[in-house]
């Protein structure tokens, strides 16, 4: 709404420039409704999807906050300055190169032996961004990559098990991403909130509780709810026992060992009789 008496006296292009643009709540570029911004629209938040997502994230938020403060407390007792925590607490966002960076940092490393630690050990994520680009390809370039930071994961997990086929129409293509923005949003806050807390708290928490290994606990229970075929029993077991014997490599990559070992598994059991018979 414009401000009072604003319209007398203008002159009329004003007006047929506002009536030529598109009309609210739809984007040219893709040729419908557009789609909600990810994480930040009210649109999202209104949507039932992005309340059950945020359920299905509150259910392994302890885990992920136990795990975020103990990294908190892990930065601080390596020696960096609580504005150096903070900025990798929030910028960041990956504990798995946050434990791997730590030590390297505290010994002086060079910054290309921290930066390709932290490249190797978060590999696993170009497989998941190689499945997720489907169900956001439809969304600026920016959007996918906010999506990118934020999805975590247990978000990429619960999400693509919450949608295992990509695409639809525009109310699918939307309650996708609602759900993608509670979900998210939920473990943003358990990780990024007890990161912050632990480096606050850093001094009055023992390192000895243990407490990272709820993630991990968290991760498992996760893992057993989408084991319900023989396929997955199969794959998971291959990716298991090829994360145990290549444990000794570097960088852990037996992280991508893993990976690798048990989707050449799955590709190997999808022609033969087993898996026509889990489709069936």
């Amino acid at each position: 709404m414009g401000r009072p008496g604003a319209a007398h006296g203008r002159p009329h292009t004003t007006r047929h420039f506002v009536s030529s643009l598109p009309p609210k709540g739809t984007d040219p570029s893709w040729g419908g409704p557009a789609p909600d911004l990810v994480f930040f629209l009210r649109s999202n938040y209104r949507h039932p999807e992005f309340r059950q997502g945020a359920l299905e994230a509150l259910a392994v938020a302890p885990g992920i906050a136990a795990w975020g403060l103990m990294t908190g407390v892990a930065m601080m007792k390596s020696g960096m300055s609580t504005v150096e925590a903070l900025l990798m607490a929030v910028i960041v966002f990956a504990g798995s190169s946050q434990l791997a960076a730590i030590p390297l940092l505290t010994a002086g490393a060079p910054m290309w032996v921290i930066l390709a630690t932290g490249f190797c050990v978060n590999l696993r994520f170009v497989v998941f961004s190689a499945h997720m680009r489907p169900y956001v390809m439809h969304l600026p370039l920016w959007q996918r990559l906010v999506s990118g930071y934020l999805t975590a994961d247990l978000s990429y997990v619960l999400f693509t098990k919450r949608f295992p086929h990509h695409g639809g129409d525009t109310a699918q293509l939307r309650a996708q991403q609602a759900y993608l923005a509670g979900n998210c949003g939920v473990n943003w806050v358990a990780w990024v909130g007890f990161s912050v807390l632990g480096v606050v708290l850093a001094n009055f928490i023992p390192t000895n509780w243990g407490l990272g290994f709820a993630g991990i606990l968290a991760l498992l229970g996760i893992l057993c709810s989408l084991a319900s075929s023989r396929l997955r029993l199969v794959s998971a077991g291959v990716a298991g026992a090829a994360a145990v014997v290549a444990f000794a490599m570097p960088f852990k990559l037996n992280i991508l060992v893993a990976i690798a070992a048990a989707v050449a598994m799955c590709l190997t059991l999808e022609k033969t009789p087993l898996a026509h018979r889990e489709k069936a």
